[in-house]
């Protein structure tokens, strides 16, 4: 019979979170790997390797904010900055589908710092619910990476020692993450016991964290301390654009402010600038459109 772990090892092949925490409260943290979706995420946009591979880790990275966060939303993460690339933005929603796109010159080719030099880094939280409030918290993009920009902010704005490494092989995304729990939270835990795990996650390389299974990876680390390893959760690489979502978006401008773009262009055409998708309607469906939602009782289309 299928043991636990047995079932564990197999859902944790594909796109999957896979949370852990150890038993004393010292700490948290989370293994994520992506094996798919991330092509036909990011197939249709024109982007030099570097903006590739910026864009793959923020990808990957984003499952490890939702980790412990129990809420009905969506998590924002935005770099922008004076550099050569203008903006950074990563998406994740409560059921992990998440999404990712960048605003830079084709050709734009450099290290993280290069790149995004001088920039900001902002991650906002936004319930779906509106009686709670939109959180966002700012900080200054720091290190020479993604994964040590992410630790700075941590750091910085939550107070929480945070490590993180990011790797990709081609589409095969990988990301770890360990961070200390909240003193008040962790009271049998010591600094002592936060050193002891941090330096074992420290030995955690590349290659081995891209190639070997997220539990072997918690074993080899933590052979001897007492770690909790929870159901994994899988990530789904999406964009939510639709034709129905661009439908929607051109009723809330009305019909005269899109039929005044059909006069000038013989067309409405909107890409996406998540997936880089196109969006084309012409004349007789915007028509369609905006007469399917005047007919309809509260004036939207279905």
């Amino acid at each position: 019979m299928e043991t636990q772990t047995e079932r564990l090892v197999q859902q944790a092949t594909a796109n999957r979170l896979l949370p852990f925490v150890f038993e004393n409260g010292v700490a948290h943290g989370a293994i994520v790997r992506i094996t798919e979706g991330v092509s036909e995420l990011l197939g249709h946009r024109d982007m030099s390797a570097s903006m590739q591979a910026l864009i793959r880790q923020a990808l990957v990275a984003m499952p490890l904010f939702a980790t412990h966060l129990n809420f009905q939303g969506r998590i924002n993460l935005q770099f922008q900055g004076e550099g050569r690339a203008k903006l950074l933005v990563a998406q994740i929603d409560e059921q992990l589908n998440v999404r990712a796109m960048a605003k830079a010159p084709a050709d734009l080719e450099g290290s993280f710092a290069e790149l995004l030099y001088g920039g900001v880094l902002a991650l906002m939280v936004e319930p779906n619910d509106e009686r709670r409030a939109a959180t966002q918290a700012v900080v200054l993009i720091e290190g020479d990476s993604l994964a040590e920009a992410l630790e700075g902010y941590f750091a910085r704005s939550e107070q929480l020692p945070t490590m993180i490494r990011l790797t990709r092989d081609g589409d095969r995304l990988s990301a770890f993450m360990l961070q200390r729990m909240p003193l008040e939270s962790s009271k049998k835990a010591t600094e002592a016991d936060w050193e002891h795990v941090l330096t074992l996650a420290s030995t955690l390389g590349e290659q081995e964290l891209s190639a070997t299974e997220p539990l072997t990876i918690l074993r080899r680390l933590f052979a001897n301390d007492e770690l909790r390893v929870f159901e994994p959760r899988p990530v789904t690489v999406t964009c939510r654009c639709s034709h129905a979502g661009i439908s929607r978006m051109l009723l809330s401008l009305g019909r005269s402010e899109v039929e005044s773009i059909i006069a000038e262009q013989g067309q409405v055409q909107i890409t996406c600038e998540f997936c880089g998708r196109e969006y084309r309607f012409d004349p007789p469906e915007v028509g369609q459109l905006f007469d399917a939602a005047e007919a309809s009782p509260d004036g939207t289309t279905h």
